[in-house]
């Protein structure tokens, strides 16, 4: 083997970073599956139905995963308590978890009584399409409590790196999902034709079949003897603030990132029928492909939070080295298929409208955006990775403001500005898509390489426990 490669593998821990890492993929990937189908089901249902499913589930994600981040981030907790060796705190970590659910589902359900219409309203999309919007929003903020609970509740494994159970319940929730979508939105096996409503509907149950296998599997009375999961229901004030205090920033970082792109889908939607209709579907090819880097993301804040719990940052950067090798090679080969065989991955959104007019030119867009996501792919990446360690220590709050900043510097206000005042193209708004990751790639890189991460814990210090 040459020198370079041995270096190179001296210090990997591929196995180690698969074995968290790869159930998380194949989770989120599933789930993903679960949105494309869905998307896929209303593409040949309608075209203002495919173009208000993204705009709509976009919108409403930004809320759910603000509230799913910050219950999530309960998984940084339980990875840096598992580290130090002290279980007992994992069910206190778990309940705190659970009361900050419970009152994100309240504030959840009141913001799709009270905020839909005026949201939509601001969109300016076309009538026929604002109100398919507003009916796919609402559902899904009204069942949103179940999403928050599941993310919440898949801390109490992923933050102990047992990523399968988590893999393997999701899977029933696709498996169930998959074929109530397409029975509810084309009218299929005795039940009504719903169309996108339908769509929410299913994703609705999804979310709580879920939910009830996590729970079964949790609240045992195996799990209350080691972890506390029953006996340690009351509210830890200390742990809330904690929790909060690191959990929101983490969550807002990913939250702002995704307001980005809704104020962008939202824009695109200025500039015509097609381009947004190409827009949504990229966006939902480009989905199914990052996941991968998502649960990567995910899997890296565990191991590095785990690795500084006891005490070893040099472990938790032989992780980072190991994630960043595993996913530029799975960047590479997705690259090759946007690039050299788009029609492939374009073709199940167009099946109902194949030959029409309308599917060439959302094919000609369709194919120009393609290669700027193969572009950025490789940034995006990498910039979750980082993101995910430094996330792990609890560095939350400098790439919170990061991002704040370049999200409109770099993305909102030149798209604005170019489509309102000088009439670009789709092309050259998806170009600023491109500048804008590669700002947070680079912002992520430097921040990790600077190493301050490495003395960082979101729990208390030994010397208080």
């Amino acid at each position: 083997m040459p020198d370079f490669l041995k270096q190179l593998l001296q210090y990997s821990r591929h196995r180690e970073v698969l074995r968290v890492c790869l159930p998380l993929v194949i989770s989120l990937s599933a789930t993903t599956v679960m949105e494309f189908t869905d998307r896929v089901f209303l593409a040949n249902y309608s075209i203002d139905a495919i173009s208000a499913a993204l705009p709509a589930g976009i919108t409403s994600y930004l809320f759910l995963a603000f509230f799913g981040g910050v219950g999530g981030y309960a998984g940084v907790f339980i990875a840096q308590y598992t580290g130090r060796g002290n279980p007992k705190k994992i069910g206190i970590v778990l309940w705190q978890g659970i009361y900050f659910t419970l009152a994100s589902g309240f504030m959840l359900w009141l913001l799709a009584i009270f905020a839909t219409k005026p949201i939509f309203a601001l969109a300016g999309h076309p009538e026929g399409v604002r109100q398919l919007e507003e009916i796919y929003f609402s559902i899904l903020c009204k069942g949103s409590v179940l999403h928050v609970a599941m993310a919440t509740l898949s801390t109490f494994f992923t933050g102990r790196g047992l990523t399968r159970p988590v893999m393997v319940i999701t899977f029933l929730g696709v498996f169930i999902n998959i074929p109530l979508d397409y029975a509810l939105i084309f009218g299929r096996w005795g039940l009504p034709q719903l169309g996108i409503e339908g769509a929410a509907i299913a994703t609705v149950v999804a979310w709580g079949i879920n939910v009830i296998f996590l729970a079964g599997l949790i609240f045992t009375p195996k799990n209350n003897l080691r972890f506390g999961v029953f006996s340690a229901f009351r509210f830890d004030k200390e742990i809330f603030i904690r929790l909060m205090r690191f959990g929101i920033p983490g969550s807002l970082q990913f939250t702002m990132d995704i307001l980005a792109f809704t104020l962008f889908i939202l824009l695109v939607g200025r500039i015509g029928r097609a381009e947004l209709a190409a827009t949504n579907i990229v966006l939902s090819i480009n989905a199914l492909a990052f996941m991968p880097s998502m649960g990567l993301s995910q899997g890296m804040s565990v191991l590095v939070g785990q690795a500084l719990g006891k005490k070893k940052p040099a472990l938790a950067a032989y992780y980072v080295r190991s994630g960043c090798q595993l996913i530029i090679a799975y960047i590479l080969v997705i690259d090759l298929i946007f690039l050299f065989a788009p029609d492939f991955v374009l073709a199940p959104f167009m099946a109902s409208e194949q030959g029409t007019a309308s599917q060439q030119l959302v094919f000609g867009y369709g194919r120009s955006l393609l290669k700027i996501v193969a572009a950025y792919l490789f940034f995006d990446a990498l910039y979750m990775v980082f993101s995910g360690a430094l996330r792990g220590a609890g560095d939350t709050r400098f790439m919170m403001i990061a991002i704040g900043i370049a999200s409109p510097v770099c993305l909102v206000l030149p798209v604005y500005i170019g489509i309102e005042y000088f009439k670009i193209s789709v092309t050259v708004a998806w170009l600023w898509i491109l500048v804008f990751i590669t700002v947070l790639f680079l912002i992520s890189a430097l921040r990790y390489r600077r190493g301050s991460w490495k003395k960082m814990l979101v729990i208390e210090d030994e010397s208080q426990d």
